[in-house]
């Protein structure tokens, strides 16, 4: 299986967090893909230069090390950004829900907003 993490299960994979649970065998599976979108870079770095969250300077070492790929953002998942429904208004979400989309990818979550855009999402 190929699946896509959204940013705050990207961030309890950093810090071993209790909510990570329900996706830990998915995202250990050697047999699956998983994917980092390259706007949870941006989410995270934004956040921690404005002092909302404290993350190490090398996280994206981590985040690889775990073996994950980055997901690039691309023009094409900016166009579907247009055309997203406002269920969601966080610019970041929209953003990895329109990769989502286009990638045919699933999405491990904890954010039930993604359900409405029609996203498949990981069992929690």
């Amino acid at each position: 299986m190929r699946l896509l993490l959204d940013t705050n299960v990207l961030l309890f994979s950093l810090s071993d967090d209790p909510r990570l649970a329900p996706f830990r065998d998915a995202l250990e599976d050697p047999a699956n893909d998983v994917f980092f979108s390259a706007v949870s870079g941006v989410e995270i770095s934004i956040k921690a230069s404005l002092g909302k969250l404290a993350v190490p300077a090398d996280y994206l070492a981590a985040v690889t090390d775990q073996g994950f790929a980055e997901l690039p953002f691309t023009a094409a998942h900016a166009g579907l950004v247009r055309d997203l429904p406002w269920h969601h208004r966080d610019p970041f979400d929209r953003m990895i829900i329109a990769q989502a989309l286009a990638e045919g990818l699933p999405v491990a979550t904890t954010d039930g907003a993604f359900a409405a855009y029609g996203v498949t999402m990981l069992d929690r």
